[in-house]
């Protein structure tokens, strides 16, 4: 048995043997570079000055894979929102759908980012919500949330983001397509009600049209009291869960707001006009909620607005 001096001593050995540095430090100590981050092969990420919004944009850029190799062939273009998440997704599904991407006509991507310096929450909320009448939340930022600058923001992409698109890469400006969800989908809607030639084709899914007391289904009869034609092809597409079911306890169900009947509201309201040239199809998808809707939404649109060509 160790006497107390000596125990002693052997605890402070092993201790100071403890508290000795790493013989190797680890690579980013040691001056090696951090590995590289990962980049999606084949896209560009550009900056696009909104002049009246007084703000730059990042856009993400995806080109077909024949798009060199074909110099005189011009492609339909897909503008998608909330980029961060949606673009990859998009670019991802897009290269697999119908056995390697052989269901589907090639396109360009477009992946509408948000603006520099803002939060995505901020900057979506301020961008995609048509009046200023938001509900009551929080930023990341700690800044106060901004509502109501949708408008604004159709603008840019119709004068600024759009033209500089179509200026800079090969693109076919008859075919424009348009794809968004959650409050992309309410942005959708407002870009249909507001100039509906600025797409040719419009993917809406699980727009907000429960945001400032449904707004949006005022606007609707506001536009066909003023309207005689709306001229667009729209495939609007909800999940099954984004409905009210107070007999069940599963989470995946809406609590406050049944945003499927909003839904069928908007299409009746909108089939009820009689708009000779609208093309409307409406979806319930089984089995998803909000949050997981957006790739079966994003599938079933493809396949509608982008059908493989049969030369």
């Amino acid at each position: 048995m160790l006497r107390l001096p000596a125990l002693i001593a052997a605890l402070l050995i092993a201790t100071a043997a403890i508290a000795q540095p790493d013989a190797e430090p680890p690579a980013s100590a040691a001056g090696v570079a951090a590995p590289p981050p990962f980049v999606l092969k084949g896209t560009e990420v550009r900056t696009i000055r909104a002049k009246a919004l007084q703000r730059d944009y990042e856009i993400f850029v995806s080109l077909p894979d024949s798009y060199q190799a074909q110099p005189r062939r011009r492609f339909p273009v897909l503008f998608v929102t909330d980029a961060d998440y949606a673009f990859p997704l998009v670019r991802s599904i897009a290269r697999r759908v119908g056995n390697r991407a052989q269901g589907l006509e090639e396109f360009i991507l477009i992946g509408l980012s948000y603006a520099v310096g803002d939060t995505p929450e901020f900057s979506r909320r301020r961008d995609y919500t048509p009046t200023p009448n938001g509900e009551k939340t929080k930023d990341p930022s700690g800044r106060p949330p901004v509502f109501g600058e949708a408008e604004g923001y159709r603008r840019f992409l119709a004068e600024e983001l759009m033209p500089f698109v179509a200026a800079t890469y090969r693109t076919d400006t008859t075919r424009s397509i348009y794809a968004g969800h959650s409050y992309g989908g309410l942005f959708g809607l407002h870009v249909l009600l507001t100039e509906p030639k600025l797409f040719s084709h419009y993917i809406i899914g699980s727009p907000s049209l429960w945001f400032d007391q449904k707004v949006m289904l005022q606007r609707e009869r506001d536009y066909a009291q003023a309207n005689k034609e709306l001229k667009a092809n729209v495939l609007m597409a909800i999940a099954s869960y984004e409905t009210i079911d107070k007999a069940s306890d599963d989470p995946r169900y809406n609590r406050k707001t049944d945003m499927i009947a909003d839904l069928r509201e908007f299409e009746q309201a909108l089939r009820s006009r009689g708009y000779p040239g609208l093309k409307l199809s409406t979806e319930i998808i089984p089995g998803e909620d909000h949050l997981t809707v957006f790739p079966t939404i994003v599938t079933r649109g493809l396949l509608w607005a982008l059908p493989a060509r049969r030369d």
